[in-house]
């Protein structure tokens, strides 16, 4: 076996390796929002059908009281905006009310909601 092979046996090691980390990181960050996900679940009738509105005190205020803990660093900040963005794929075209939740509920989460928001630039 020459060095050239072993060289080329080591690099497809190393790089299914990290295919398999990135399918394990995927995988992880689903599992991860699964708690935002659930909180945000509470406003479903508000996402689907614009009613009935959130309003302070409501399980959904609530639920979005309980995101706005979450986020008290950059860090957490960034998770839930990561988590918010994928809700709001998950469903649109219905996303844009999600984004109205904090407004409706008087809660900031450090950062806009919306679609177009990077979530790696919040501070």
């Amino acid at each position: 076996m020459g060095t050239n092979q072993m060289v080329s046996e080591n690099v497809q090691k190393i790089i299914g390796l990290l295919v398999l980390l990135s399918i394990a990181a995927l995988v992880s960050a689903a599992d991860e929002c699964s708690a935002v996900t659930t909180l945000v679940s509470t406003c479903s009738t508000f996402i689907t059908y614009g009613s009935p509105d959130p309003f302070p005190g409501s399980p959904c205020c609530d639920a979005m009281m309980s995101l706005d803990l979450i986020s008290d660093s950059i860090d957490s900040r960034r998770y839930v905006c990561r988590c918010l963005m994928s809700v709001i794929t998950t469903y649109n075209p219905n996303g844009t009310a999600i984004a109205t939740l904090p407004g409706f509920c008087g809660v900031s989460f450090g950062f806009t909601v919306d679609p177009n928001t990077d979530c790696n630039f919040i501070v």
